[in-house]
């Protein structure tokens, strides 16, 4: 969801100048660059002399290695800057779109691709980073950001800004993994796979800045893995330091989007001898296919003021630094203070240049659709940074559902602009075949001044709400932040009959510390009312209209190291690289707003990625419940099911509503993304870069004897009730000692964007209205 946002507002900004360009680049060919090759010899590891070298540089890694001292501290600049890439002279001086006065000041020459490119934005960070050994401490300081460009136009900028900074990580060579567009790359100098994923050429001795190194070359076994080009400089002498490294994109990598990529990094010697990264250039090239180049990154990025003498304790202990964001100043002095270079006359223009665009488009009716469908709001503001009312979301304006057949919405929330930390929020919604009205109204304070929405890291917020709502039992169980009247998942693989209306009032307390640990203190009050086939039934016979539950529930969520932004919907992980601990207990409250049940509930997930190099990445999912007493089963445990055709994270997706009620629980899921590791391999369809992906989930569940209503001991129970049937014929099934088990096998990258899995259901296929396959999609932009 992240990148298709960001993804999408990059396009819609670049494709006007595209179309415009267009008639140039039929006209305008360069001359293509002729390659003579010798003939094809085999590779051989064994007697090779550049192996051989190569294995003495990795070995000699570790007297490098900064984490060996007992501190370090260091300032770190770096300025990314985007642009509109692929100028030809004829476009430049010709094209109408381009003679218009703001823009042709803008249009400068870029030395990388020797075309000229019109920056759109820069973004410039200076930070300070402090690390220990004993104990092992790190702290990022900070400085200062500053940020100029259309992104300024639109909410969604600081978004777009933070996803091209995860995407575009910081490298460094003598790491054996490099992250790079959300992938692991193997480093040529990883200590563990160098060697046998790349091909290692001697090419020349030679002197370079006053020091005799031997150039490398080196390229990946196979192209289409996600594997790095280049070329090395290696002091020849007895140290085998990096002096400088050079890495490409492989012509025929299946990396997606980018169209060139060239990282070139140079290093220095410190007092003590080890050698340390000074300057990161990264040049990005990008297109929808690989020979377009619509658009141009560049992230310059300097190291300086490296120092290993001690860092008093007091710069390690927590602070308020990272609450207060990215310290945005746009001082002038400071910047040329930390800059390493000056800014290009383009990138100085830009604040200006912004302005007069956005005086314009702030009248402009096309430019305010697209950023409202970018959003999925409208802003009441021609000014989308000051709208202090957003109405939407606009994908939730049309459902369905059995009860309702289908229904319209209409809902908004309020913003920083009208109060910085008072928020209102809700919705109406009318089903057209119920004839029944349905809402949310909810209040917020939050302690913390916000930017723009409430939801913004970090959160320390109270919250009141009241909803009325028709829900599934499985939705109203996990209501996990998945938007129920999603136009998309409203629809259905099967027939969900088994509906509640549900009135509920809502009291939260929340707290995110520096430390990403998120503390919940929740009550909730509700009162369910069986719609569709549903009912709830004593075992007794007597029916009861309305079910009332009163709980407070405590949770704790940590993610170290994650890294979130908010759209106006709701919040997005940045990745997923980081593991994540959640622990919850619910209390019902016997006897307060009609309660009749005493309940315990405790629930623990844990969620893990592991990366497999070239071999791709493994997302793994536990989760455990149990619920302690005898209720009915309302209150019992209900399975993460998916019952759409949208392919769902850590959901099933072929169990059916209802199917299976327990008291306790485990569940594993894992999904093994191969990256087209195998597909690859494949003549002919390799060319079509398809990636494979594998899944597997398991629930085991029990349902013990005080809780099962055929249980002979709970006959006379008028605790219990009759589990939902349809026609007579009981839903609810009965797991054995054998955990349920589903597997999917898919294909992503199709077309760059589709993903289509076939799940099969393994087990537990004789129950009537079991479905044994299925199909589901999405949309996946990855790199």
């Amino acid at each position: 969801m992240l990148r298709r946002l960001a993804f999408v507002f990059l396009f819609l900004t670049l494709c006007p100048l595209a179309w415009g360009q267009a008639e140039h680049d039929v006209r305008e060919r360069d001359l293509e660059q002729v390659t003579v090759k010798p003939k094809r010899q085999r590779y051989k590891r064994k007697g090779n002399p550049a192996v051989e070298l190569m294995r003495k540089v990795i070995a000699a890694k570790a007297d490098h290695d900064l984490s060996h001292n007992d501190y370090v501290r260091y300032n770190k600049y770096q300025r990314l800057t985007y642009a509109y890439n692929n100028i030809s002279s004829r476009a430049k001086d010709s094209l109408a779109l381009f003679q218009r006065p703001l823009l042709k000041r803008q249009i400068e020459y870029c030395p990388q691709t020797g075309k000229y490119i019109l920056p759109f934005g820069y973004t410039e960070t200076a930070s300070q980073h402090l690390r220990s050994r004993q104990p092992k401490r790190e702290r990022n300081y900070i400085l200062g950001t500053h940020t100029e460009g259309v992104t300024d136009m639109f909410a969604e900028g600081d978004m777009v800004n933070t996803v091209l900074q995860s995407i575009f990580t910081d490298v460094n060579v003598y790491d054996d993994v490099i992250t790079l567009f959300e992938r692991k790359f193997t480093s040529p100098l990883s200590s563990r796979a160098a060697i046998s994923f790349f091909q290692f050429f001697i090419l020349d001795t030679c002197e370079i800045d006053k020091e005799r190194v031997i150039r490398l070359n080196f390229v990946p076994q196979n192209p289409q893995d996600f594997g790095f080009s280049g070329y090395l400089n290696v002091l020849d002498d007895s140290t085998y330091r990096v002096q400088q490294c050079t890495l490409h994109l492989p012509l025929r990598s299946s990396v997606n989007f980018v169209s060139n990529l060239v990282i070139e990094q140079r290093f220095i010697d410190l007092p003590n001898g080890q050698r340390v990264l000074r300057t990161d250039d990264l040049f990005a090239e990008f297109g929808v296919v690989k020979k377009q180049r619509l658009a141009m990154l560049h992230r310059a990025t300097q190291y300086s003021g490296y120092q290993t003498d001690s860092i008093p304790d007091i710069y390690f202990m927590p602070s308020d630094v990272r609450r207060e964001g990215s310290a945005e100043t746009d001082d002038e002095t400071f910047w040329q203070a930390r800059r390493a270079d000056s800014l290009s006359t383009a990138e100085a223009n830009l604040a200006s240049t912004t302005a007069q665009l956005q005086a314009r488009s702030l009248r402009s009716f096309p430019m305010f659709i697209v950023r409202s469908a970018v959003s999925n709001f409208v802003p009441t503001s021609l000014n989308p940074k000051r709208s202090p009312f957003d109405i939407g979301p606009l994908m939730s304006t049309v459902s369905h559902n059995f009860i309702d057949g289908y229904r319209l919405r209409l809902g908004g929330q309020t913003t920083a602009n009208l109060h910085p930390h008072l928020f209102l929020k809700g919705y109406a919604a009318y089903g057209l075949s119920s004839k029944e009205w349905y809402g949310l109204a909810e209040v917020e304070y939050s302690f913390l001044r916000k930017k723009y929405s409430s939801g913004e890291w970090p959160r320390h917020s109270v919250m009141a709400s009241y909803q009325k709502d028709v829900f599934s039992p499985a939705d109203f169980m996990w209501q996990n932040g998945r938007d129920k009247d999603n136009v998309w998942i409203s629809f259905k693989t099967q027939t969900v009959d088994h509906l509640m209306l549900n009135r509920q009032w809502t009291a939260r307390y929340e707290l995110e510390t520096n430390a990403h640990l998120d503390l919940k203190l929740q009550f909730k009050a509700s009162e369910l009312n069986p719609r569709g086939s549903l009912f709830y039934r004593q075992l007794n016979g007597e029916c009861v209209n309305s079910f009332h539950m009163a709980d407070i529930t405590t949770s704790l969520r940590w993610a170290p190291g994650e890294e979130v932004i908010n759209t106006k919907q709701r919040r997005h992980v940045v990745n997923h690289n980081n593991p994540v601990f959640s622990l919850a207990h619910t209390v019902g409250l016997k006897g307060v707003l009609n309660n009749r049940y005493h309940y315990n509930l405790t629930e623990l997930t844990a969620y893990e990625r592991i990366w497999l190099n070239s071999y791709g990445r493994i997302d793994i999912s536990v989760r455990g419940g149990v619920q302690w007493n005898r209720v009915p089963f309302p209150l019992l445990i209900m399975p993460v099911a998916n019952n759409s055709y949208i392919i769902t994270r850590n959901m099933f997706s072929m169990i059916n509503n209802l199917e299976f009620v327990n008291d306790r629980y485990a569940s594993f899921m894992a999904e093994w993304d191969l990256s087209g590791k195998v597909l690859n391999r494949i003549p002919l369809l390799k060319h079509l870069k398809l990636r494979e992906v594998i899944g597997f989930k398991a629930l085991y569940g029990h349902l013990s004897s005080k809780n099962d209503p055929f249980a002979p001991r709970n006959a006379m129970s008028d605790v219990l009730f009759e589990m939902p049937s349809r026609e007579g014929v009981c839903i609810v099934h009965p797991m054995n000692s054998v955990p349920y088990m589903e597997m999917n096998i898919g294909l992503h990258n199709i077309l760059k964007v589709i993903r289509i899995d076939y799940v099969r259901r393994l087990n537990y296929l004789h129950y009537p209205g079991v479905k044994k396959h299925g199909v589901r999609f999405c949309l996946d932009f990855d790199f």
